[in-house]
C-alpha cells in the first residue's frame, strides 16, 4: 500500500480484514460479530449523546435538552439527569444547548464523542481483530467508525461551522441556513431557499469527509503507538505435505 493512500484505505482495510479474520468460524463467527455490533451500538448511542452534553458543559456551554430514545435507555437516564428527555425523532440528539455565541464551544460540543474513536476505538478494533474475537470486534465497530457514521450529522455540522466562518457564508441568515446536524434536512431547506448557498454546503460536506478520515488517521497513529498496527488479511494455513511412501 502506498503511504499517501494509507489514511484513505485504513478504515476499510481494518474493517474488512478484521471481519475476514473473525469469520474463520463461518456462520458462528458472523453471529458473534453481529451480536457484538448490536450490543456495541446499543451502548454507543447514549454514550455518544452524553459526551456531546459533557463537552458542551466542560467548555462553558449550557445543556437544556438531550433527547435519547427509550430503546437506548432514555427513560432510565432521564431519572438521573434532568436534561435528558426519553423521546426523539433520532436515536439521540442534543437539541437544547447554548454556546453563548462561541464557535469554539460549538466545535467542542460536536467533537466530544469522537474522543472515543481516538481511544479506545481504533485501538480496540485492531486488537479484537488480531485476536479474532468476533463479539468484541463487532462491539468496537461503532466506536472506531463513528466519524464515518456521522458524515450526514456531526461531521457535516463541524464542516458547516468552519465554512460559515469564511466571508462568503458568514452572514447571519446564511450561517443559520447552513449550520445543523442533519444534512438531509439542510438539503431540503436549501432547495426551498432562493439563491441558496449550495457552494457552502458542498464545502461543508467535503470538510466533514476530510475531518472523518483525519480523525481515523490520528486514531490509527494512537493505536500504532500502543502496539496495534493496521489489521492484516489473514494468511491461509499451508497445505499439508503429502506423506511419503
Amino acid at each position: 500500500m502506498r503511504p499517501p493512500l494509507r489514511p484513505l484505505l485504513a478504515p476499510f482495510t481494518d474493517t474488512l480484514n478484521g471481519l475476514d479474520r473473525c469469520l474463520d468460524r463461518g456462520v458462528r463467527g458472523l453471529a458473534f460479530v453481529a451480536l457484538g455490533l448490536l450490543v456495541g451500538w446499543w451502548v454507543y448511542v447514549p454514550v455518544h449523546e452524553l459526551l456531546h452534553a459533557a463537552a458542551c458543559r466542560a467548555t462553558g456551554g449550557e445543556v437544556t435538552r438531550l433527547e435519547i430514545d427509550r430503546i437506548y435507555g432514555g427513560a432510565l437516564l432521564s431519572r438521573a439527569l434532568y436534561f435528558v428527555v426519553p423521546a426523539s425523532r433520532y436515536a439521540g440528539r442534543l437539541s437544547g444547548f447554548d454556546t453563548h455565541g462561541s464557535d469554539l464551544i460549538y466545535l467542542a460540543t460536536d467533537l466530544g464523542p469522537f474522543l472515543l474513536t481516538l481511544f479506545p476505538g481504533v485501538w480496540a478494533l485492531r486488537r479484537a481483530a488480531a485476536a479474532r474475537q468476533g463479539v468484541l470486534f463487532g462491539a468496537t465497530l461503532p466506536f472506531a467508525l463513528a466519524p464515518f457514521l456521522s458524515l450526514g450529522g456531526d461531521a457535516y455540522e463541524i464542516g458547516s461551522i468552519l465554512v460559515t466562518r469564511l466571508p462568503p457564508w458568514a452572514a447571519p441568515a446564511t450561517r443559520s441556513l447552513l449550520r445543523g446536524d442533519d444534512l438531509g434536512r439542510k438539503i431540503g431547506e436549501l432547495a426551498a431557499a432562493p439563491g441558496a448557498p449550495w457552494g457552502g454546503a458542498l464545502l461543508a460536506v467535503m470538510l466533514g469527509v476530510l475531518w472523518a478520515f483525519g480523525t481515523y488517521a490520528l486514531a490509527g497513529a494512537v493505536a500504532r503507538a500502543l502496539g496495534q498496527e493496521e489489521v492484516r488479511r489473514p494468511t491461509a494455513a499451508p497445505s499439508p505435505s503429502p506423506e511419503r511412501r
